[in-house]
């Protein structure tokens, strides 16, 4: 460990002044963690789980709303627009969790540039967000399974609920290998439906019809939307859906939430967030634009909300086309996704609440380890949460469960948006002080401060204008308001609250302590291995 001469850093303790000048003891307790726990997870992993992360029921179930509401044309260009916009998301947390490595991803980065204020809010914004809809996809799973048999959906729900908890009680290990066999299988799916819509818009189905791009021309490329007709009905269900394709695309930020449990992070966090870009366009933007192919924007069968495969667009396409057999795989391997997204939703949620008590924002006893080093009391009281997923076997329940979950879908625009400005500052304090990005870091995300600047400017216009469709006169729906405006206030109510209670200020630009961190990496004894060079078909892998 350098000394506090050598990192340069003042020591000084209380909350107020905990970032100010460089505190080397704030520091020094949360890189503490990276010792306490155990660093299980390889750069296939990280890989892998962030390839996981952008993959998930919403595209094979939820899509076809984004069909129906904007039309082929419609929907391709908001999955675009916003793959666009969340890339820059996952470039800029990249390059500050490759240099600080620690649990709880952004709400870390919120406490060392920008303000412990705001790590406090979304980290307990995030912590609710995941809590709620942890249950959310084990609802899903027990859903899906009703797909070949009827029983009481209480017993999938507890056979799900204790696979999750098990698996994220264990060695993360076990959970980095089981993401990994998932993201496989997200991986064959996806490739395997786009191939089938190929082959059925080329006419190479059962019923040997070549559909082209019928689709696009009949019924059209957009949709009026709301009953408004022209121009201004087409782009207001072009702008519906970018709000449909940021909830698809959550979750896919939080690749550096394990960062202390990774092996090699400075290295394994790059190299994930440096394809994010080939992910988004493989396996959600070219899905999207098929699925335009292959469905029209009014089939019937779109509205059938039955939360099975049934409701999948290349269900859908399968069957107009004459092809058996395809909904009984597709759902098999939704079924797995939703496992997938319960285990990814309580490792997340358990490491930033761990994260938060290492500094202080939340109770000393969510930093207690078991002996395979995961923080057992955080999961176990996010583990509690999956008994929500009851309140879905009767009606009245499922109406509130339902609102609960409209409620948190929001927050992922507001995290992204902290994001943007939490990195900003980030940014703007190394042109402060003069540390060189590309060449002191340990790895500088591209084109920025531009693309940050545009994901700003786009997230925080579909935040206000999220909810617009309560006020077209003859749409007022109080869920719809709530839903899309109550996280707001509670975040700045968290946030300002504990600015008040604890005094805490915004760190200027000049007292983020960046030369430390900086220094505290190139000082460690141990130093991080070198990459291999990649041979032979290896050079080709774009997924790890």
């Amino acid at each position: 460990m350098p000394t506090e001469s050598e990192l340069g850093f003042q020591l000084t303790e209380g909350e107020g002044s905990s970032a100010s000048d460089g505190d080397l003891g704030f520091i020094r307790r949360g890189f503490g963690e990276v010792h306490a726990v155990r660093q299980g997870l390889y750069q296939r992993h990280i890989q892998m789980i962030a390839l996981a992360g952008t993959i998930g029921t919403g595209l094979f179930l939820s899509s076809g709303q984004a069909l129906v509401t904007a039309g082929p044309l419609g929907a391709f260009l908001a999955y675009s627009i916003v793959g666009l916009g969340v890339s820059s998301v996952v470039l800029t947390t990249g390059e500050m969790g490759a240099l600080v490595p620690l649990s709880g991803g952004l709400v870390r980065y919120a406490e060392y540039f920008f303000d412990p204020a705001m790590a406090f809010a979304n980290g307990w914004n995030q912590v609710y967000l995941y809590s709620v809809t942890l249950p959310a996809e084990i609802v899903a799973a027990s859903v899906l399974i009703e797909f070949w048999i009827t029983v009481n959906n209480a017993i999938w729900i507890t056979v799900f609920s204790v696979l999750v908890l098990v698996t994220a009680l264990v060695f993360v290990r076990i959970y980095g290998e089981l993401e990994f066999a998932f993201a496989i299988l997200k991986i064959l799916l996806i490739i395997g439906v786009n191939i089938m819509a190929l082959v059925i818009t080329c006419g190479g189905g059962p019923d040997g019809e070549s559909i082209g791009f019928r689709y696009w021309r009949d019924p059209g490329p957009f949709v009026q939307y709301l009953g408004i007709e022209g121009s201004l009905g087409q782009f207001l269900g072009f702008w519906t859906t970018l709000n449909n394709a940021v909830f698809a695309y959550s979750g896919i930020q939080n690749i550096t939430i394990p960062a202390a449990e990774t092996r090699s992070p400075r290295q394994s966090i790059p190299e994930a967030t440096k394809r994010v870009l080939y992910r988004i366009f493989l396996f959600y933007v070219l899905s999207i634009f098929m699925m335009g192919l292959v469905v029209p924007s009014n089939d019937p069968t779109l509205l059938r909300l039955t939360g099975t495969a049934s409701q999948s667009p290349f269900v859908i396409a399968a069957r107009r086309a004459g092809i058996k057999t395809v909904p009984s795989i597709i759902n098999a391997l939704i079924l797995t996704s939703a496992w997938s997204a319960g285990n990814s939703y309580i490792l997340f949620a358990s490491r930033i609440l761990y994260g938060m008590a290492v500094h202080g924002h939340a109770p000393a006893v969510f930093e207690r380890l078991n002996q395979f080093s995961v923080p057992y009391v955080a999961i176990s009281c996010i583990g509690l949460f999956m008994c929500l997923g009851y309140m879905s076997l009767s009606h009245s329940s499922t109406i509130v469960f339902r609102w609960l979950r409209d409620v948190v879908s929001v927050a992922t625009l507001v995290d992204w948006i902290i994001v943007c400005i939490v990195y900003l500052r980030f940014y703007y304090g190394c042109k402060k002080q003069g540390v060189d990005r590309h060449k002191e870091l340990p790895w500088a995300a591209p084109f920025q401060p531009y693309c940050t600047w545009a994901s700003l400017i786009l997230f925080t216009l579909l935040l206000i204008t999220g909810g617009f469709s309560t006020f077209i006169n003859g749409h007022w729906d109080t869920e719809t308001f709530v839903a899309s405006y109550i996280n707001i206030p509670i975040v700045l109510g968290l946030y300002y609250g504990y600015k008040f209670w604890k005094k805490t200020h915004i760190i200027a630009l000049d007292n983020i302590p960046l030369v430390g961190l900086i220094q505290f990496y190139l000082c460690q004894d141990e130093e991080e291995p070198e990459p291999q060079p990649r041979k032979g078909l290896a050079k080709f892998n774009i997924l790890w």
